[in-house]
């Protein structure tokens, strides 16, 4: 027999096999879908864990207290083993209320604006600041007007997420470097403050917050968030005044580092119990809410996974880890440490999935990885159809996972409905009566019956 024959026997063969297993594979993913919405947990859980603890911002006592009800919700689960991994983290903290106002509206006197202090800013203390305020949409446009009109101003950054992208995290991406970066390129032209419209898209009352990143060697600015509402009134209030002034008031600093931990769950695995595959979602939030969908959701589902696997009598051929990793928000030092543990001991993770656009409708997967687990992913896409899941994107994963990718480790991040995720993310509205509990455990089965195909035949 020639090798182009041996070949084709071998292929056929393979393919045959594959077909054999598929009604085994439907008859798999539908138990884990009806245990799901059925008797799924992931919901109560979200709702202890947003009730009883609440905002959990990394340094906080509420983020200790949530690190100690993690290792408690999998010890109760009966996961193989349960551990901590201890990692510094930042520890910004808010302070009394913020305070922003322009003062010096003509027949018109004081406005109040709804704002909030962008996480890792700088305050100004009790004496605030005052100064005239000029509007840019972009970096371009604060550059063009140079030093002599930006120093000594407060900056007003006015770029909105574009509406008309039907996925709302490419609108994300595309005005969110406002919020990270604007007060640095504010500061380098002497600015003495920044004002940033929330990252949401609809108009509304209440500001989002968010981090910035302060760069080396440039001068600290406070920084706050303004809501889509009033972004839109104080842009109509410049144009129509040139003198505008904003008085600005925040009491937030940043603290020495603080102990905190990722939290780690495992069922060993059988076959191949030296590759691992981890789940997981950010147990840190924002200190305005409860941090339900961010990423409250991504935790519980990870735990949900895992737990799926226990209740059904599934055994894992590899090893299996819910990871909730600690200050995504604001610094992103649990991924950091989980990688470079995993570096530091050669583990060989294949595969990270990452909860954390929220615990709505499934919608797909996306991924970064090999051509060859691209299309190993994209083959089972015909087993989630039935579930609503159709969107396959060749590009995707998560920023507690993202320091795995360079161990060779396949990144997927799990892609619910994000429609209305921008309402929520990083605003006092982000609580646990936002999230649907069917919505959230769907989420949960859908990892879980990715998991048990990636375990069960690997990714090569």
């Amino acid at each position: 027999m020639t090798m182009k024959k041996i070949l084709l026997v071998f292929f056929v063969g393979v393919a045959q096999s594959m077909v054999a297993q598929v009604p085994q594979d439907q008859k798999s993913i539908k138990e884990i879908f009806d245990e799901a919405l059925k008797n799924g947990k992931a919901y109560p859980m979200l709702k202890e864990l947003c009730t009883d603890i609440g905002a959990r911002l990394s340094g906080s006592p509420a983020a200790a207290a949530a690190v100690e009800w993690s290792r408690h919700m999998m010890e109760r689960n009966e996961f193989d083993s349960v551990w901590l991994q201890p990692v510094m983290v930042p520890h910004w903290v808010r302070g009394q209320k913020e305070i922003a106002r322009v003062i010096n509206l003509k027949n018109r006197g004081v406005l109040e604006l709804s704002v909030c202090a962008l996480g890792n800013s700088i305050g100004t203390g009790p004496s605030g600041v005052s100064a005239r305020v000029i509007e840019v949409k972009n970096f371009d446009e604060l550059k063009q007007l140079g030093t002599k009109a930006v120093q000594g101003k407060i900056v007003f950054y006015n770029r909105p997420m574009d509406p008309t992208l039907i996925h709302t995290f490419e609108a994300y991406g595309g005005a969110v470097d406002q919020r990270g970066r604007g007060a640095s390129e504010a500061a380098k032209l002497g600015a003495v403050a920044v004002i940033v419209r929330s990252m949401g898209i609809n108009i509304e009352d209440y500001p989002h917050t968010g981090s910035l990143h302060y760069q080396d060697n440039v001068p600290k600015i406070p920084a706050i968030a303004v809501s889509t509402k009033h972004a839109e009134v104080l842009s109509k209030l410049i144009k129509e005044e040139k003198e505008l002034q904003v008085y600005i008031e925040t009491h937030c600093e940043m603290l020495d580092d603080a102990p905190s931990f990722n939290v780690v769950g495992q069922l060993n695995g059988g076959e191949y119990k030296d590759e691992i595959i981890d789940i997981g979602g950010h147990l840190d939030s924002w200190d305005l809410a409860q941090g339900a969908h961010d990423d409250g959701a991504g935790c519980v589902q990870a735990i949900e996974v895992l737990r799926l696997f226990k209740e059904l009598g599934i055994k894992p051929k590899r090893t299996l880890r819910a990871v909730m990793f600690m200050n995504e928000e604001n610094g992103l030092r649990g991924g950091m440490k989980y990688a470079e543990i995993a570096k530091a001991k050669k583990e060989n993770h294949i595969a990270a999935i990452e909860s954390d656009e929220g615990g709505f409708t499934p919608r797909g997967f996306s991924m970064t990885g090999s051509e060859e687990t691209h299309a190993k992913l994209k083959s089972w896409k015909p087993l989630f159809a039935p579930y609503g899941l159709t969107e396959f994107a060749d590009e995707g994963g998560g920023a507690d996972i993202g320091p795995l990718g360079p161990l060779g480790t396949a990144m997927i991040g799990y892609s619910p409905d994000s429609q209305r995720y921008f309402d929520y993310h990083h605003t006092p509205e982000d609580t646990i009566d936002k999230v649907s509990p069917r919505e959230l455990e769907m989420g949960a089965a859908a990892m879980a019956a990715l998991v048990f195909l990636i375990d069960k035949y690997g990714l090569k």
